[in-house]
Formats: structure tokens, C-alpha cells, sequence
């Protein structure tokens, strides 16, 4: 198991692995992809109030609106 390597999911606020847990063997990190959705198209209006987010307009030299 250990020869052909393995693959171990931690948080980043843990601190790396230096040996294998079975061998003990030295090891390296590997970083993968991540994992973020893709958005296509700009979130709508309503899309961006139900997601949480307060959207805002501007209207004059430096004065916003909330919608």
C-alpha cells in the first residue's frame, strides 16, 4: 500500500505529515485541485439577496444604494 502511495484529506490549519503512518517512511505533500463551483453566468439580483449578500448601486460620485 504504502509503495504505491495514498491519499489523506487534512484540513491546511494542520500541520503536514513527515512519515508514513505504516512504514514510517519519509513522505510528500501533494496538493490536488480544489474543489470550486463554477458559475457561467453573473448572479442575478435575487440570486445574490437569497445567497446572503447585500447589493448595492451606485448612483452618484462615490454614493451607493442599497437595492
Amino acid at each position: 500500500m504504502c509503495r504505491k502511495g495514498f491519499e489523506l484529506m487534512r484540513s491546511v490549519d494542520r500541520a503536514p505529515l513527515t512519515h508514513c503512518m505504516y512504514c514510517k517512511n519519509p513522505v510528500r505533500k501533494k496538493i490536488g485541485t480544489v474543489n470550486v463551483p463554477r458559475i457561467t453566468a453573473p448572479l442575478s439580483i435575487s440570486d445574490a439577496k437569497k445567497a446572503g449578500f447585500t447589493v448595492m448601486q451606485k448612483r452618484d460620485q462615490g454614493v451607493y444604494e442599497k437595492l
